[in-house]
């Protein structure tokens, strides 16, 4: 069995966070999103990994994945972006004739996907991840009897049920004939809800399966920010690990300071991960905050963050809570006159001043 993961995707809901990169190499507790789909593949006993990037998006995820151990990784390029169904059409060669694992890039499961993988039989047409969610209506809904699902619809008006399909999808070969003769929906978009249900029109035997544990779909800020502390939370250690440098500091609870960073007269209250060579210096850093690699916090509290790569906190007299800062950014203070907020903010930018 092979694995395909789907990461061409623009990311537009949380632009302006992906702007310039794609969301599945975003850090969550110390690893891009899309290094759990790996590891969960390779959980589940799959060593052969299709990537499917856009020509936009190929180059950051090659460096994501560069030095990802035990796995053969292949690059996919869609050329346009038309759809889930689409992007796997793309990948028919290389598939071949093999059973395949269809995995969003952005998608994270507490206990992995091996249940889904090993209820996988030859002669199944699909294994589907379902997950029960208040509202339905933002995503595929399956129709389930006896363990089969009977009928799929994407995004309905008035969901039948209130189970959603998540981001993991086991598929026999046939799905890709079916794929080769799909139209795109009335969003211009080739749906794989439309090829599963014809899947099941056709008499293929098609299971849902409900997800055990928690699954985020990590496609709004609030989305990352929550699926970032549950990922903190599932730390191994409950005590600090350091493998850091640490002076004059209090350090507590599930703390995670990788070799290279430096964190000097800071109290660390966990969990919380910080990256190589962070400088958090005169700090507070609360619970459930991710400091990226090269990151400085100085003179300044942060909690419930996502710091990215070499972005700076320096001289802020007020807690920053609930933020997200991409790669390079920077919140400072403002010396001298005119007292005033100076703000440089990309498209669809947020801010809320105390």
């Amino acid at each position: 069995m092979k694995g395909l993961i789907l990461a061409a995707g623009r990311g537009t809901r949380l632009r302006p966070l992906t702007h310039t990169r794609p969301k599945p190499v975003i850090r969550l507790a110390g690893k891009p999103i899309i290094h759990y789909a790996l590891e969960n593949l390779a959980d589940a006993g799959i060593t052969q990994v299709g990537v499917v990037v856009s020509p936009d998006t190929q180059e950051d995820i090659r460096q994501a994945l560069k030095d990802f151990p035990g796995l053969q990784i292949d690059y996919i390029v869609q050329q346009e972006a038309l759809g889930i169904a689409h992007a796997v059409g793309t990948a028919r060669d290389w598939l071949g004739q093999s059973p395949f694992v269809l995995y969003l890039g952005d998608n994270l499961f507490q206990k992995g996907i091996k249940p889904f993988v090993e209820a996988f039989r030859p002669g199944t047409g699909a294994v589907i991840a379902l997950v029960r969610v208040p509202d339905p209506r933002q995503f595929g809904v399956a129709v389930l009897e006896q363990g089969r699902i009977v009928h799929l619809l994407e995004k309905p008006k008035e969901p039948p049920s209130d189970l959603a399909v998540a981001g993991v999808y086991v598929f026999g070969p046939a799905v890709l004939e079916i794929i080769a003769g799909l139209e795109p929906s009335a969003r211009g978009e080739y749906e794989i809800t439309d090829a599963i249900q014809t899947l099941i029109n056709q008499g293929h035997l098609v299971l849902g399966q409900e997800v055990d544990g928690w699954w985020k779909d990590t496609g709004r800020p609030a989305d990352l920010l929550d699926a970032n502390r549950l990922l903190l939370v599932e730390q191994k250690s409950p005590t600090p690990v350091i493998e850091g440098q640490v002076f004059d500091s209090q350090i507590t609870g599930r703390v995670v300071i990788e070799k290279g960073a430096v964190v000097r007269n800071s109290t660390v209250l966990g969990p919380v991960h910080i990256a190589p060579n962070a400088l958090v210096e005169g700090a507070y850093i609360g619970p459930f905050t991710s400091i990226g690699p090269g990151v400085t916090v100085r003179q300044a509290e942060v909690e419930f963050s996502i710091l990215e790569d070499n972005s700076v906190v320096e001289d802020v007299p007020l807690r920053l809570h609930e933020c997200i800062l991409g790669v390079g950014a920077r919140v400072t203070r403002r010396n001298g006159l005119p007292k005033a907020h100076k703000l440089v903010l990309g498209d669809l930018s947020s801010v809320e001043l105390a």
